[in-house]
């Protein structure tokens, strides 16, 4: 490629996103992925959450090499797909810790390299071939990406204030921060809890939770959960409410609105 002033261009480029996806069990991950355009899935082995959704999909890739040749597949043949959705990141990652293992000629992601972590440094290089390979498809193919993932909850000492506890992405961290740094949109999804005071007896005052059961997309990042986006997807609303059926189309409406 030749740098000289002929190749310098102006304006905004429009791309399709790549959106990390995060949320509880059963919240709508798969069906909000499945409810874009032209969206084909990749499965990996141990999920189960498509079985259910009219979408086109791969057989579950149960090895790193599947999944790459998965992906060299929408690179190399004609198609008409106009998203894909990897089901799941928290699924995918023993793959990936699989595959650095074999290469390393052990049996253990804790003992490659001699331990000390470097198995999972080892790990993020095959997490950065497999962007790269979702950077193709989305510059040459105009495709967009959802990598779906699940969370778990964990206390997080804060020395500005008291402890607390968080929903986080259940993949390494080494990993889920690269990622997280490569996505354009970071969603997480779940009911939003309200909470009650009731009275405890003895002068005391108890904090109920309660759910209404509506569903919301949080867009930004919180204390106490992930989110965030670049461009247009960091300028929408917080809260998203949500239904089944429709989630997706909330989300691109709200960034229409935001466009207007």
């Amino acid at each position: 490629m030749a740098f000289d002033l002929k190749s310098i261009s102006t304006g905004r480029e429009s791309r399709p996103p790549r959106v990390i996806l995060l949320g509880v069990e059963k919240i709508g991950k798969s069906t909000f992925a499945a409810e874009s355009p032209d969206c084909i899935f990749l499965p990996i082995k141990g999920e189960e959450g498509i079985d259910d959704l009219e979408v086109a999909k791969f057989p579950a890739a149960s090895t790193y090499d599947e999944v790459k040749e998965a992906i060299m597949t929408l690179m190399n043949e004609d198609h008409e797909f106009k998203n894909l959705a990897i089901d799941s990141s928290s699924a995918l990652e023993p793959l990936v810790f699989a595959e650095v293992c074999k290469r390393a000629g052990m049996d253990s992601i804790e003992k490659v390299g001699g331990g000390f972590g470097k198995g999972y440094v080892e790990a993020s290089y095959l997490w950065s071939e497999l962007m790269q390979g979702l950077d193709i498809l989305r510059n040459k193919k105009n495709m967009g990406i959802f990598l779906i993932g699940h969370v778990t909850t964990k206390s997080f000492n804060d020395p500005m204030t008291e402890s607390y506890t968080q929903y986080a992405w259940d993949i390494n961290q080494k990993a889920a921060s690269a990622l997280n740094r490569w996505a354009d949109a970071i969603l997480f999804i779940n009911n939003k809890v309200y909470t009650r005071e009731e009275d405890g007896g003895f002068n005391k005052k108890d904090h109920k939770a309660t759910s209404s059961g509506a569903r919301f997309i949080f867009t930004q990042s919180r204390p106490t959960h992930p989110g965030g986006g670049r461009g247009i997807y960091g300028k929408l609303p917080y809260e998203i409410q949500i239904e089944f059926g429709q989630s997706y189309q909330a989300w691109i409406d709200a960034i229409n609105n935001k466009q207007k």
